[in-house]
């Protein structure tokens, strides 16, 4: 097995077993036994359980680097694109904690840890988020003073957005589709577009 094929082995195996016993209940015996490789080939690839924590976040991180540039490629207006990516944000950072499981208390209680692993891809997110503002100024259809100003405020407010929605916290009571306008509306007051008639 390749060298690539093997640490994505391991890191699969181990984001499983956190997901059903916590970064806590989980060893690196547990790792190495549940992957069929000795603790020699885990400790080759991983120094600590840490560092494979690390790895499983970065795995989800890239998944949602990946759907977000999906989107961003998109050819849609840029106002319906923005849309998307704060809904794609949001839908992917809950399906990544609700998916691990016992992952998911690590998530809040390590949110430190989430946040160093995430830097370099908020980076990545923030230019995605400067590109379609820049396209939207550039087609006419954003009234914009400082874009990467309005990228910064976009990611930030979506990223305090996402323990309540990972929660069902967010407008309580408030249905998915339901907020979409409301986020709608949002969205073009911020980029001096004026409210969207439905």
């Amino acid at each position: 097995m390749s060298v690539t094929k093997t640490r994505s082995l391991l890191v699969d195996v181990a984001r499983r077993l956190f997901a059903q016993q916590g970064l806590e209940g989980t060893t690196m015996n547990d790792i190495a036994v549940a992957s069929n490789r000795g603790r020699r080939t885990l400790y080759t690839y991983f120094k600590n359980k840490e560092e494979i924590y690390y790895a499983v976040i970065e795995t989800e991180v890239e998944r949602l680097s990946d759907k977000m540039d999906e989107v961003v490629s998109k050819d849609m207006d840029p106002e319906q694109k923005i849309i998307l990516m704060i809904y794609t944000h949001l839908n992917m950072i809950k399906e990544a904690v609700t998916r691990n499981g016992n992952l998911r208390a690590e998530f809040f209680r390590n949110i430190w840890m989430v946040e160093r692993v995430r830097k370099a891809y908020d980076h990545e997110e923030l230019e995605l988020f400067r590109r379609v503002l820049q396209e939207g100024c550039d087609k006419g259809r954003f009234v914009i003073e400082n874009v990467s100003l309005m990228a910064d405020i976009f990611h930030y407010c979506i990223k305090g957005m996402e323990v309540p929605f990972i929660y069902g916290r967010l407008a309580n009571g408030l249905k998915l589709d339901a907020s979409r306008p409301i986020i709608a509306n949002w969205v073009r007051r911020l980029l001096g577009m004026g409210p969207a008639v439905y």
